[in-house]
């Protein structure tokens, strides 16, 4: 069986557990916190990054959450991700590069450091002026998405695909550290209550990071 190196934070881990649960692909966790520099770890990862899919049966490790989801899209024919036509499947690649680089870079990781890096490892206080950017970033990019699903039915056109867990994955990690506000932002909003819907999603929602709660409503789907 296939397992995941994840922890529960980590949002490219979420979009391979996202995809991988849509395909029905069977699995189980394995925690690694790359923070501690695990040996083990970093002999399955040089670079100590999160996610690492392997499957010790068919001796076969996978690293990196794009060539990851890539994979399994062209082993596994069931709820293909990565769709349509030639320009389909290159706006698809486009938005779960925009959500894995530029989200994850202007949101997720500065509330990650500031929200649960300072306070579970560091043990130091969250900079207010790095959080107060974040959320205002955030906003700019829901206003993308409420454009997006406002003009499409899902984020990369007219059927689910990967770049809708891709930003999800995301959305989900920002939610649970208290970093979305969804005022004004109806149509993402309710893409999301969608998305948190599925089957797939629900094993994201009921996990906790140990010290770090998340906020009244994290894991409702109405919410």
């Amino acid at each position: 069986m296939w397992q995941v190196h994840c922890f529960p934070l980590c949002p490219f881990s979420r979009k391979v557990r996202l995809a991988m649960a849509e395909k029905g692909v069977a699995f189980e966790l394995r925690r690694a916190n790359p923070w501690e520099g695990s040996d083990a770890f970093f002999a399955l990862n040089p670079a100590g990054r999160t996610p690492v899919v392997r499957d010790e049966g068919k001796g076969i490790t996978l690293i990196d959450s794009q060539a990851i989801c890539e994979y399994f899209e062209e082993t596994e024919d069931k709820a293909p991700l990565i769709l349509g036509t030639a320009a389909g499947r290159a706006e698809i690649r486009r938005l779960v590069a925009l959500f894995d680089e530029q989200f994850f870079g202007e949101v997720t990781l500065p509330l990650l450091n500031e929200r649960m890096k300072k306070r579970l490892v560091l043990r130091s206080s969250p900079d207010s002026k790095t959080l107060r950017e974040a959320m205002r970033l955030a906003h700019e990019h829901l206003d993308y998405i409420d454009w997006l699903i406002d003009n499409r039915r899902w984020i990369a056109g007219a059927q689910l695909s990967l770049a809708d867990f891709a930003a999800a994955a995301q959305i989900s990690v920002a939610d649970y550290l208290g970093g979305i506000d969804w005022s004004g932002h109806g149509e993402a909003r309710g893409w999301y209550r969608v998305m948190k819907s599925r089957p797939s999603f629900r094993p994201l929602l009921t996990e906790k990071m140990e010290g770090l709660p998340p906020p009244p409503g994290y894991n409702d789907p109405n919410s």
